[in-house]
C-alpha cells in the first residue's frame, strides 16, 4: 500500500471516528435519561415565559437532571420558542426527546367552562375566577378597567351584559386578559352585517339591543315566547309606555330574586322601569343568542301586556281589561298552589 493510500485510510478513519462520536453525542443528548417517570407532574408555563425560565421550572420539578443538555436538544430541534402557554401534565417523559415532545406536540390541559344565559356580571366572573383559578379581586379589577373595555371596543362603563353565555374551552394557566378576549370575541361574533343592519333599521344601538335582550332573558323560559315578549316591549317603547319589566326591579333589590312587593316597584333607580320610561341604562344580565335575536326580530303583534300562567308560559293581551282577567286567573292558580303546599 503506497503512502497516498495510507493517508486516505487515515483520513477516512478520522472522519468515521469523528462522525461516530458526533452521532453518539447526539443520541446521548436526545436520549439522556431523566428520573421523572414515577408520577405525573403539573408544569405551568405562562404567556411570555422565556425558554430559560421554562427550563428552570422543569429543573425545579425534577423533570430534567441537566439544564445544559436539555437546552442543547431544544435548540437542535429549533423548538425553544415553540412551547405554548398552559398547564401541562407530564408523565413517563424519561428522556429529553420525550419531554420535548410532551411540551411541543401535546396540548396543554384544557378546561371546559360554561357560562349560562341570564347570569349577572358578578355571577359570571365569580364562576370564571373559580374555574380558572384566578384571584377574584384581581380578575374583577382587570375586567372592570375602563381602558381595557375601550381596548375591546366595548362602549360602556361596565361589562354587564357582555359576558357572552357559551361553552368555552380554555387552556389551564391562560391569562385573565386572554380569557376576557375570547369571551368578548364570542360576543362580537353575533354582530354580523345582517344583525348590525337590523339594529340600525330599528333605530337602536347595539347596547340598547343587548339591554332589551337581557330583559327578555329575564322574562322568558321557553324559546318560543322570546320573540312575543320582545314584541310587547318594542310596542311599549314605540308608544312611550313604561316597560314595567319585573327583571329590572329584581336587578336592583338586594335580596332578590324573590316575589316582588309593591314597595319594590317604588325603588328609586334608573333601572326601575316601573318609574322610568324607556330602557334602563344598561343590561341586567348576560343574554344569550336567542334573546339577542328576539330583541332584533320581535314577533309581529299588538300585545302590550303579559302575565305568567304558572307553567312557565304567559298569557298575552292587547288591552288592560284582558290583562286584568289574565292576572286574576293567575292569582287563582297561585292560591291553589299555596293551599296545596299548606296541605289544605
Amino acid at each position: 500500500m503506497n503512502e497516498n493510500n495510507s493517508l486516505i485510510v487515515v483520513v477516512y478513519n478520522i472522519i468515521f471516528s469523528t462522525l461516530c462520536v458526533f452521532i453518539t453525542s447526539i443520541l446521548i443528548i436526545f436520549y439522556w435519561p431523566q428520573n421523572n417517570s414515577i408520577k405525573d407532574e403539573k408544569v405551568i408555563i405562562n404567556y411570555g415565559d422565556p425558554f430559560s425560565v421554562i427550563t428552570k421550572k422543569l429543573k425545579n420539578k425534577k423533570l430534567i437532571s441537566n439544564e445544559i443538555v436539555f437546552n442543547m436538544i431544544a435548540r437542535l430541534n429549533g423548538v425553544e420558542n415553540s412551547i405554548p402557554a398552559g398547564i401541562f401534565l407530564i408523565g413517563n417523559a424519561n428522556t429529553n426527546i420525550k419531554l420535548i415532545n410532551c411540551l411541543v406536540k401535546n396540548s396543554p390541559q384544557i378546561k371546559k367552562v360554561t357560562l349560562l344565559e341570564g347570569w349577572t356580571f358578578k355571577q359570571s366572573i365569580k364562576y370564571l375566577a373559580k374555574e380558572m383559578e384566578f384571584d377574584f379581586k384581581n380578575f374583577e379589577r382587570i375586567i372592570s378597567d375602563i381602558d381595557i373595555l375601550n381596548d375591546f371596543d366595548i362602549n360602556t362603563n361596565n361589562m354587564e351584559g357582555y359576558i357572552y353565555p357559551e361553552t368555552y374551552y380554555f387552556f389551564e394557566g391562560q391569562s385573565e386578559l386572554s380569557v376576557i378576549n375570547k369571551i368578548i370575541n364570542e360576543y362580537k361574533s353575533f354582530w354580523n352585517k345582517e344583525h348590525i343592519a337590523r339594529a340600525k333599521k330599528l333605530k337602536m344601538t347595539q347596547h340598547e339591543i343587548v339591554t332589551l335582550a337581557s330583559i327578555i332573558e329575564g322574562e322568558a323560559i321557553y324559546d318560543s315566547e322570546r320573540p312575543i315578549i320582545s314584541a310587547v316591549y318594542h310596542n311599549r317603547l314605540n308608544i312611550g309606555m313604561k316597560l314595567q319589566a319585573d327583571p329590572t326591579v329584581q336587578y336592583i333589590i338586594k335580596d332578590g330574586p324573590r316575589r316582588l312587593l309593591n314597595k319594590d316597584l317604588k325603588v328609586n333607580s334608573p333601572y326601575n322601569t316601573y318609574l322610568n320610561k324607556g330602557l334602563p341604562p344598561g343590561p341586567i344580565n348576560s343574554p344569550g343568542r336567542k334573546s339577542l335575536h328576539a330583541a332584533l326580530y320581535p314577533h309581529d303583534n299588538e300585545y302590550l301586556y303579559f302575565v305568567a300562567k304558572g307553567d312557565g308560559y304567559h298569557t298575552f293581551s292587547k288591552n288592560e281589561k284582558d290583562h286584568e282577567k289574565a292576572k286574576k286567573n293567575f292569582q287563582k292558580i297561585r292560591r291553589k298552589v299555596q293551599r296545596k303546599k299548606a296541605g289544605l
